[in-house]
């Protein structure tokens, strides 16, 4: 890990992911997350005031980057309820299989080297029944806006800790043997297009 990783990159995506039009995406989501809860992709704790304390037994936050984890240690000294850190990769997470009531991936999938592996260990880890909470920003609906996405993308993943534009985030999630339950998109306020089209919802192991 370099300077630039350890330090300065998690300031920028501190910045970035904690801005009001992600905030208020993140409300949508977190606070439907129930019982033993997996977060994937961590980072630095931005979800921990979203989540509903009276609905969680335990959380645990899988995240591999030491400088996120860093910044979240006194979040997660102070949360409500019991938080367990993985310091893994999403694509080989250690939980057992059915360990967990709710899966929360928040502006994560996006820079998941392996996207599809991480949520077929999340379907793995999922009981039956349970439910993968999602919010993400991905590949616009507009040629357009997808032009500039796919010229921009290179770039943006070697200064943005592999951060990519244009994934299909629904079908990510259906190749990963989820059903959809509900999906909602929308490109967010103040942002530009090719950066900000949303998608959040949930889904169930198939």
């Amino acid at each position: 890990m370099n300077l630039y990783e350890r330090y300065i990159l998690p300031r920028l995506i501190n910045a970035s992911c904690s801005c009001s039009p992600v905030t208020k995406q993140r409300q949508k989501i977190v606070p439907q997350a129930e019982g033993v809860v997996l977060e994937i992709g961590f980072g630095s704790g931005l979800n921990l005031p979203h989540y509903d304390a009276a609905k969680l037994r335990k959380l645990y936050a899988l995240e591999p980057a030491r400088g996120m984890l860093a910044r979240a240690e006194k979040a997660i000294r102070n949360a409500p309820f019991d938080v367990e850190i993985l310091p893994e990769k999403a694509e080989a997470m250690s939980l057992a299989a059915g360990a967990v009531d709710s899966v929360v991936v928040t502006y994560s999938l996006c820079s998941i080297p392996d996207a599809l592996a991480a949520l077929q260990g999340a379907r793995r880890a999922l009981r039956p029944g349970g439910r993968l909470l999602f919010c993400e920003h991905g590949l616009a609906p507009d040629e357009g806006v997808r032009r500039w996405q796919r010229r921009i993308e290179p770039a943006w993943r070697a200064i943005g800790g592999g951060c990519h534009l244009t994934r299909d985030i629904p079908g990510l999630i259906r190749a990963a043997g989820f059903t959809l339950d509900s999906v909602d998109t929308m490109y967010l306020p103040r942002s530009p297009k090719w950066a900000s089209f949303n998608y959040w919802g949930s889904a169930r192991p198939a």
